[in-house]
């Protein structure tokens, strides 16, 4: 199933850094996301876009996850010619993100 079956997510941008939430609509399946959507997953899912790393942070209080995405805009906001790069644009692209149901 996709990734946005069980959660959504806000972004934010600043230089060269995407910062994307991913955030459980049930509580119940924050030990999910903690499974499936790993840093390394997402930066795999994004390829060629995200050249710098991808750092996780784990916000168990909202049942959310934080990913920091370092070079992951072509440069930064202002000076990138990918417009469909910014952060609104990955947070939608994340949510297309296959996982493995919970049991």
């Amino acid at each position: 199933m996709k990734l946005r079956a069980i959660a959504h997510s806000r972004s934010g941008d600043k230089g060269d850094v995407s910062n994307l939430s991913l955030i459980a609509h049930d509580p119940a399946d924050y030990p999910l996301l903690l499974r499936e959507v790993t840093a390394a997953r997402v930066k795999a899912h994004f390829g060629s876009l995200v050249a710098g790393e991808v750092i996780r942070y784990e916000v168990e209080s909202l049942g959310a996850l934080n990913f920091v995405m370092r070079q992951a805009l072509g440069g930064g906001v202002t000076r990138s010619l990918c417009l469909d790069t910014h952060g609104k644009s990955l947070s939608s692209a994340l949510l297309d993100l296959e996982i493995e149901p919970g049991p």
